[in-house]
């Protein structure tokens, strides 16, 4: 083993633990809460759903009371 191995070895192991900081760094950014610029209130959601038919005008009326 000369110097060449040990130096290759090296970058290895420098490559292995960047790779793994990031790896820990994406895994916890991804778990934030990050609010989007394109969020749909709550409002606007429910109103989606009712003009979708999902929802009769009787469980809009009351899903609306219960989120003002």
């Amino acid at each position: 083993m000369g110097f060449g191995m040990m130096g290759g070895m090296l970058v290895f192991w420098v490559i292995i633990i960047v790779l793994a900081v990031l790896l820990v760094k994406e895994l916890f950014n991804s778990n934030s809460i990050r609010p989007r610029d394109n969020a749909s209130t709550a409002k606007q959601i429910l109103n989606e759903r009712y003009a979708r038919g999902e929802i009769t005008q009787e469980q809009y009326q009351m899903m609306l009371k219960d989120i003002h």
